[in-house]
């Protein structure tokens, strides 16, 4: 049964979100100023100190755009456009929209369902959702400069994609472990600010979840999705 939502809470986050956007908007306006040099010519250090903090309130916007998503995602408001999409053609665009890795590169090896994988939902949002999961897992990655993306079908009453991330070792377990297994995914992991907590959100409106491997294992992990 699912778990009812205090119903203050999304009218919370979305008043939140008000309240912050406004003063944050302001202080992103002057500092694009002065980088135009509005107020007077810049010296090297006062521009790269400058530029830091436009970096920083970039990273604080697309936060709150996070929470904006959240309170309509717990209030039961966002909007889904359902068609007919083909599952490997949003795992690739997924792939496509990660942004490189700061300090080294992770390749992603994504091994589709052979032939078309037709799914029921929104693809923008699962794209968003799935590429969540692989960024997260990808930026905690220490044992492998690879990702592998593995997906497949399973029966279980109904048809379903399983979809399987980690490295060669951690893929190869999953596949081994019966697909309704498992625990909990962690979605409160730092330095990925609410993109998992939205994820598990967008996938369960489609019917789907995101699971943990049963015997641990921080940077894997195995999405269900019903085929339509």
């Amino acid at each position: 049964m699912k778990a009812q939502i205090e119903p203050r809470w999304p009218k919370i986050l979305s008043l939140s979100v008000h309240e912050f956007r406004t003063p944050m908007t302001v202080v992103a306006g002057y500092i694009r100023m002065l980088l135009k040099d509005r107020a007077g010519a810049l010296n090297d250090q006062q521009r790269r100190l400058l530029e830091e903090a436009e970096k920083s309130c970039g990273r604080l916007t697309s936060l709150l755009a996070e929470v904006s998503e959240l309170s309509t995602l717990e209030a039961g408001t966002a909007a889904f456009n359902r068609q007919a999409v083909d599952l490997n053609a949003i795992l690739r665009n997924a792939i496509e929209q990660l942004p490189p890795l700061p300090d080294r590169e992770v390749r992603i090896d994504l091994q589709p369902l052979a032939g078309h994988a037709p799914v029921s939902g929104d693809g923008a949002k699962l794209s968003q959702a799935l590429g969540a999961v692989i960024a997260a897992l990808r930026r905690e990655l220490v044992s492998s400069d690879c990702l592998i993306v593995r997906a497949r079908r399973t029966v279980d009453g109904q048809e379903t994609y399983d979809i399987l991330v980690g490295d060669e070792t951690a893929v190869n377990a999953l596949e081994s472990e019966d697909a309704a297994s498992g625990a909990t995914f962690d979605e409160w992991r730092g330095g990925v600010g609410l993109s998992l907590i939205n994820a598990r959100r967008i996938l369960n409106v489609h019917g789907g979840t995101v699971r943990a491997p049963a015997e641990g294992g921080k940077a894997s992990a195995r999405i269900l999705l019903p085929r339509s």
